[in-house]
């Protein structure tokens, strides 16, 4: 014979002050609003009864959410910190850097309207689109009419070195300015001449002193051949 179920027991009706349910909804507000302080804000719990469960199921609830934000916010706080200790560090390392660049390569004002620029050491492409800028931004500032790139201290000339230089002097003309490289010595010149670089459009020369010989004669004023001839004289 079928089963005959049991009769449904009547659904419980709980009363429930409004109050009471204006404290939740107070209490849910204030979470959603970021402004829930425990200390202030949790449901008291007035009476023991089925809704008090749910009263302190959300009071548990706010308490762990409290935490977690703080939490959150600390670790924030902490990654900022680190971040902008970071930047501070970074902006450091760039001024060094700046530093060591301008000492690296220093434009020295070797005469009225005469510069020069002295390399030392190995010379890659970030370093010499550095150093044409130098150049180019003190021939601008000072309307320098000619410019000395002395590579005396230079490590290695090899085919890519000298294309740097090449570009180096057609910038500075662009500006107007008649460019020299000096520090030619014979065995850069055989080594350059045996790897195929082509510097005829460069005026090359053996030593500064050359070089500002060059430049002198170049300028074609009263002041430089007196100057042309003091170096004469010393040899």
């Amino acid at each position: 014979m079928p089963l005959t179920p049991p009769p449904h027991s009547p659904p419980q009706i709980l009363e429930v002050n409004v109050d009471r349910i204006e404290r939740i909804r107070d209490v849910l507000a204030m979470i959603s609003l970021g402004e829930f302080d425990p200390t202030q804000h949790l449901i008291p719990i007035q009476e023991e009864d089925a809704f008090s469960s749910l009263e302190e199921t959300i009071n548990i609830f706010a308490r762990q959410l409290y935490v977690s934000v703080r939490e959150n916010e600390a670790s924030i706080q902490k990654l900022d910190t680190i971040r902008k200790d970071l930047e501070e560090k970074l902006a450091t390392i760039e001024r060094q850097r700046v530093a060591i660049r301008n000492l690296s390569t220093p434009i020295i004002e070797l005469w009225e309207d005469i510069l020069t620029l002295p390399i030392v050491g190995a010379v890659d492409t970030q370093r010499s689109v550095e150093m044409t800028e130098r150049l180019l931004q003190r021939i601008a500032q000072g309307k320098a009419r000619c410019a000395i790139i002395d590579i005396t201290g230079v490590e290695v000339v090899d085919t890519e070195t000298a294309n740097h230089f090449i570009k180096m002097v057609a910038a500075a003309r662009l500006l107007g300015t008649y460019c020299v490289v000096t520090g030619i010595s014979p065995f850069i010149a055989q080594t350059l001449s045996q790897i195929g670089v082509d510097l005829r459009s460069v005026k090359t020369l053996g030593s500064l002193k050359d070089g500002l010989r060059e430049c002198f004669l170049y300028l074609r004023n009263p002041t430089a051949h007196r100057a042309v001839t003091l170096l004469d004289r010393k040899g």
